[in-house]
């Protein structure tokens, strides 16, 4: 097993210091933390079980966008450890993924350890989502079946991938039928939670949301998943899978979603601000 040393970087873009911590009770499954936030759970035996409730959740999405085991074109746009791209290398082989991170001191580190299988079909851009985004090839226009968006600088999410303008980029590399996820957090009052499913509402016709009912009523910091598309959300069997889960979730949309949402603004560029900070107690864990 490599050293405590090898398993830590210092990123050079943030300062932030990822490391990366092997599990005590399911050997060959790690967790990457960045800034002390746990952000990627990875088990290099079984690339299909996803660790984390969110992620369990977004992983539902790429169950159903299209029909099982079709390869799909998918755009994750923040790498961490690169948790659903092997994801949707075990489940749908052949697909075609592209992912955007911004610390390539981040990619080094997972690759030296957590190696991605070969002949995986998946390009690495190294740079601001953003960015990269507005000048992804031309044949990634109205092509793409998921886009996933995970971006997170330790543990807040920046102001400008968060706007209407942003998903103003994002919106037209979609397929017919393509979905956008989102991972927000937030916490009590799920202010920041809103005013980002009226964001999605306002670009895409037809959103959904996801999280625990606890969560749904503000009483904790957490995540919530966001779906938007602008075509129906092919989610028949998407209130039976969250329900299902081992921390079970409650999917809201219409009437429901138009409530939860209550008159919160769109954002804007010039209204954007980063997701709150979580207390640094919610990541205290036993090692």
């Amino acid at each position: 097993m490599a050293s405590v040393p090898d398993l830590e970087r210092r990123l050079a873009r943030s300062g932030h210091l990822a490391r990366l911590e092997e599990s005590r009770t399911r050997p060959g499954a790690w967790t990457l933390y960045v800034d002390g936030t746990p952000q990627s759970h990875v088990d290099l035996e079984d690339p299909e079980w996803l660790g984390f409730e969110y992620v369990r959740r977004i992983g539902h999405a790429i169950d159903l966008v299209r029909p099982a085991s079709e390869p799909i074109t998918a755009v994750h746009l923040g790498g961490g450890a690169f948790t659903l791209p092997r994801y949707v290398i075990a489940t749908r082989p052949g697909s075609r993924q592209q992912v955007v991170e911004l610390e390539s001191d981040l990619v080094d580190l997972v690759r030296e350890h957590l190696p991605l299988p070969r002949g995986a079909q998946l390009r690495v851009r190294h740079g601001d989502a953003r960015e990269v985004l507005a000048k992804l090839p031309a044949g990634l226009t109205g092509t793409v079946d998921i886009v996933v968006i995970d971006i997170f600088s330790g543990s807040r999410t920046p102001a400008h991938v968060t706007s209407a303008e942003f998903h103003g980029l994002v919106s037209p590399r979609l397929a017919p039928g393509g979905i956008v996820v989102v991972n927000v957090a937030d916490g009590a009052g799920l202010a920041f939670a809103r005013s980002q499913a009226a964001t999605l509402s306002h670009v895409y016709e037809h959103v959904a949301i996801a999280a625990d009912t606890g969560m749904l009523k503000g009483r904790r910091f957490g995540n919530v998943v966001m779906y938007a598309s602008h075509d129906p959300l092919p989610f028949e069997s998407m209130p039976r899978r969250l329900a299902s889960d081992p921390a079970p979730a409650k999917l809201v949309e219409g009437a429901e979603l138009t409530r939860f949402i209550a008159g919160a603004p769109v954002v804007t560029d010039a209204t954007a601000i980063p997701s709150p900070p979580p207390s640094r107690s919610v990541f205290l864990s036993k090692r």
